[in-house]
């Protein structure tokens, strides 16, 4: 099994300022190569994905990706709006452990403009990201689905993968407008889906795999097993789940799948989008 998604941090190298207040407790400490591999011992390569928007984490992946035998492939960031920013990429492909190098993500759903992956140099620095053979990933709020739907448009030769499935309102039930835009989203073939990040969008303390599975027949039916991979998100899911409990979800969504399918979403789709051997 592959993981297309998950993090580390080391809060004696740098502060994760997103990991604040009583609920968010569990994460604050450092989590590792070893934490993960004993919490997840039938791994065989994972996606190691940012989580700060500092150019120096990228670096610091990419090396232990080349120490590492469970890593398989580093997720980094870079300022796309940077007039330069080929340059930046080229320096993390030229450096330690460059070849590990496999996507850029940036936190879009932070930014306050709705509209901002529409933005001339971010379009710019998106073309750069495909440029060096790149995907890019996107984490975006459900309001911010239309703007990733026209962006992917635009660039039909970017290879675009949407991370927790866009972060629908799990907790609430609701289904629209979030289902209408990723079926959009999902008619640009140049778009992939992560099935992650459902269990943290459900009510934290008493979700169930029916809560999940009207999400989940969405992106199903919208991607196909052919554009969806599996992603644990841990160690943030342990705010709702451990990662025994966010596999065993994920295998229950997609029990009625052939073989071949399930080992599309658990294995195959992600080895080929981040060219983990």
């Amino acid at each position: 099994m592959i993981d297309a998604h998950q993090h580390f941090w080391d809060l004696d190298v740098r502060d994760q300022d997103w990991i604040t207040g009583p609920a968010m407790a569990p994460l604050r400490r450092n989590f590792g190569v070893e934490d993960l591999r004993a919490a997840a011992p039938d791994v065989t390569a994972t996606v190691l994905v940012q989580t700060v928007t500092v150019p120096d984490e990228t670096p610091e992946f990419l090396a232990l990706a080349e120490e590492s035998d469970l890593v398989g492939a580093v997720v980094g960031w870079v300022d796309l709006t940077a007039p330069d920013v080929g340059d930046h990429l080229q320096s993390y492909l030229d450096g330690r452990g460059g070849s590990w190098l496999r996507g850029i993500r940036h936190q879009v759903q932070g930014e306050p403009d709705p509209r901002w992956l529409c933005r001339p140099d971010v379009l710019r620095g998106l073309s750069a990201v495909s440029g060096k053979g790149l995907v890019y990933e996107l984490l975006t709020l459900p309001h911010q689905l239309a703007a990733a739907v026209e962006t992917a448009s635009a660039l039909p030769s970017t290879r675009f993968v949407l991370d927790h499935c866009s972060k629908p309102p799990v907790a609430s039930g609701e289904l629209l407008p979030w289902a209408e835009d990723i079926r959009a989203l999902a008619l640009n073939e140049n778009v992939s889906c992560k099935l992650s990040g459902l269990v943290t969008e459900a009510d934290w303390t008493q979700w169930t795999v029916d809560d999940l599975r009207p999400y989940f027949d969405v992106v199903l039916e919208a991607f196909g097993p052919e554009r969806l991979m599996f992603g644990s998100d841990w160690p943030v899911c342990l705010l709702a789940a451990d990662y025994p409990e966010v596999v065993s979800a994920a295998r229950a969504l997609t029990a009625s799948l052939s073989a071949a399918e399930q080992h599309a979403i658990f294995t195959a789709n992600a080895a080929e989008t981040y060219r983990i051997a």
